[in-house]
């Protein structure tokens, strides 16, 4: 798996953060108690010296087994003694433990040398609020994509859409160059199977950007005449990039060359693609240079979108399953 080296770091650091905090309010609650309880302090300090006792009579040897079991005995009755202290002034005997968000891993993120299951699922919730799909995600899946707004050839061209996005998606590793084309009018379906595709890929682990192309334009032009990072580093590196709306930035001579060098970059790391846009083959060929167009149609899997606009149809009532 490859999750944003951005958003590990800012896991690693929120995780250390729980711990420190867990081990502060527990020490705040010692101090409480301490404070409240006579003879507290000094019976912790007891409990305490047990563990530097077992490791001297392991240093020294001899009958190692008889000792530790004769303070362990001892640390029994101590812990024991502590609990009916507390239970006396009204408190659990596990007052001041230190109390973790998870307990599995202890804050710490993994189980034994495995990322834990609460470290995962950060990630993977970075993973959505740094891909850009936002709102998209909870309603732009595989499952809610209803394919009857679609009929005879139209339908069927919509089902292998379906098939091979979902496919793609659900087997993503990125070590495996897939990258699609997807090309038809607005409301046709291209946003959510796009969106889909991202959810599943993220949930997956992977490292996901998901952008329109006026935005992604906006971040190269930052970089090079607004005097300071755009963050376009993300659109080469990421595992899938996702760019929505081709063809609807400003085209000029700016934009074209970083377009060819966001698509040559991907290709020769051999990173997954998937473009959209409402333009036509013949489009495409006379908007940009033919060395863009080779890369699109020579690289890119395209896969055509056909129907009737389904946002129009709900709004004349033709059906009411969620859609595009």
């Amino acid at each position: 798996m490859a999750y944003s080296r951005e958003n590990i770091r800012r896991v690693r650091e929120e995780f250390a953060a729980r711990r420190q905090n867990a081990g502060e309010e527990s020490e705040r609650r010692r101090e409480e108690l301490r404070r409240e309880i006579p003879g507290l302090a000094e019976l912790d300090r007891q409990i305490a010296s047990i563990g530097v006792r077992v490791m001297e009579a392991a240093v020294r040897g001899g009958d190692v087994e008889d000792a530790v079991g004769r303070m362990r005995r001892e640390h029994d009755a101590l812990r024991a003694r502590r609990a009916e202290m507390l239970a006396a002034r009204g408190y659990p005997a596990d007052y001041t433990d230190i109390r973790y968000r998870c307990e599995k891993c202890q804050d710490t993120g993994f189980v034994d040398t495995k990322m834990c299951s609460c470290m995962r699922q950060e990630l993977i919730r970075l993973g959505f609020e740094s891909s850009g799909i936002g709102p998209l995600a909870p309603t732009q899946t595989f499952d809610a994509f209803s394919l009857d707004y679609y009929a005879g050839d139209d339908r069927r061209a919509m089902e292998t859409n379906l098939r091979v996005l979902r496919a793609f998606a659900e087997d993503f590793a990125g070590h495996r160059t897939e990258n699609f084309l997807l090309i038809g009018a607005t409301g046709l379906g291209k946003t959510h199977l796009s969106a889909a595709v991202a959810r599943t890929v993220i949930e997956g682990g992977y490292d996901v950007v998901y952008e329109t192309a006026q935005e992604v334009f906006s971040a190269f032009e930052t970089t090079r005449f607004g005097g300071e990072d755009g963050g376009e580093d993300r659109f080469l590196t990421c595992d899938l990039l996702i760019v929505d709306d081709l063809g609807t930035e400003l085209t000029n001579n700016f934009t074209v060359s970083c377009l060819y060098q966001l698509l040559n970059t991907r290709l020769n790391r051999r990173l997954s693609t998937i473009l959209s846009t409402n333009l036509t083959p013949a489009e495409l060929r006379s908007r940009y240079a033919d060395r863009i167009t080779s890369r699109l149609f020579g690289e890119f899997r395209p896969l055509a979108f056909h129907g009737s606009d389904v946002r129009m149809q709900k709004i004349r009532g033709a059906k009411g399953a969620p859609q595009p």
